[in-house]
């Protein structure tokens, strides 16, 4: 790129916000231009405010940056946005209506009719769907998402599957990290020596959001994928790292050797382009028994990669694995950013 395209963090100071500004800081192709925040911390410096939780410190390059309410007049041709849902909902619209490419790791735009929702290496031609959007809303920016931080687990390891074989029946439970909760999250006292067997919203979002990922655009509007889907999401004491372990029915009955093959070979988009955040392997399969563990797997090339571990045999439905994903890199900041880059990199983000 001739020049870097200057970009904004909405709701810098929180978990997934900090994400991002670590993603971003030195950045080969974006310059981090303006920081936002809810009223309270408007023109505070941002070394100042926020509880910083990502190993490293605080970059020195937004250390001294004045944090600026949420408005339409930001100077950034780029906005990734970590606010919260309430605030998402006006403030997102309001942004590509004045010309700003959002990309929301934010639920609220996630299943509308003409907003894409992206992993990268999956459905990349959905971002079909912006000549739409743009045309319908009148808009000159733009709102692309990403999914929930389980479901792009789950999906990124099926997505070989479903396209070889075809998904016909899946259940699938979820083991989430306390940062997925965002900070301070769950309290001590009900994480620790604990399971809790309800995450609000998380199993209808698994659901939903996997069907529009493995499905279509039709030209018009997503046509979800069409096979049978069981979740059942827990929060576990795990700071970092979501493992799902997956039992599903594939048509064709394929062998294991023949699902892990199609996971190895898996590439897309991303990794043809050889963009700055991709993982050279998207999905990595271990042959260990005990692997793989979100202390030990959680950080493979740079927590943007699936990782995935005892393929085998399942009794009931066919094949089973465990995929592990970080959370707030691949499941969060770190798609969008990498939605970013594709996007930026195919001419979508005039």
């Amino acid at each position: 790129m001739s020049r870097k395209r200057r970009v904004a963090v909405l709701g810098a100071t929180g978990t997934v916000g900090q994400r991002f500004i670590s993603l971003l800081a030195g950045h080969p192709w974006f310059e981090i231009s303006a920081l936002t925040t809810s009223e309270r911390n408007v023109g505070k410096r941002y070394g100042d405010v926020a509880h910083w939780l990502v190993p490293g410190g605080v970059p020195e390059a937004v250390a001294d940056v004045k944090l600026e309410p949420t408005r339409s007049e930001l100077d950034a041709d780029i906005c990734f946005s970590a606010l919260p849902p309430d605030a998402a909902s006006e403030a997102e619209a309001a942004l590509a209506k004045a010309g700003h490419h959002v990309f929301s790791n934010v639920k609220t735009h996630r299943m509308d009719d003409d907003v894409p929702l992206i992993i990268a290496e999956v459905n990349p031609e959905h971002a079909k769907a912006l000549e739409v959007q743009r045309r319908r809303r009148g808009w000159t920016g733009s709102i692309v998402t990403n999914g929930n931080c389980s479901a792009i687990g789950f999906a990124l390891a099926a997505a070989p599957l479903h396209k070889s074989f075809g998904i016909e029946r899946v259940v699938v439970t979820t083991l989430q990290a306390l940062s997925g909760a965002s900070y301070p999250g769950v309290a001590s006292l009900d994480a620790l020596d604990n399971v809790v067997p309800f995450i609000a919203e998380e199993e209808e979002k698994m659901e939903q959001e996997t069907k529009k990922f493995l499905g279509a655009w039709n030209g018009q509007r997503f046509v979800p994928a069409e096979f049978v889907f069981s979740a059942h999401c827990n929060r576990v004491s795990v700071r970092d790292g979501h493992t799902d372990t997956v039992s599903m029915s594939l048509r064709g009955s394929p062998s294991v050797a023949e699902v892990k093959e199609r996971m190895r070979e898996f590439r897309g988009r991303p990794q043809e382009l050889a963009l700055p955040t991709a993982p050279k392997r998207p999905i990595i399969v271990r042959e260990e028994r005990d692997r793989p563990q979100p202390l030990i797997d959680r950080d493979v090339e740079g927590g943007m990669a699936a990782v995935v571990g005892r393929v085998q045999e399942d009794a009931v439905l066919g094949i089973r694995y465990v995929v592990l994903t970080h959370n707030t890199i691949r499941g969060a900041a770190g798609a969008s950013v990498l939605n970013a880059e594709l996007l930026q990199a195919e001419g979508c983000l005039p």
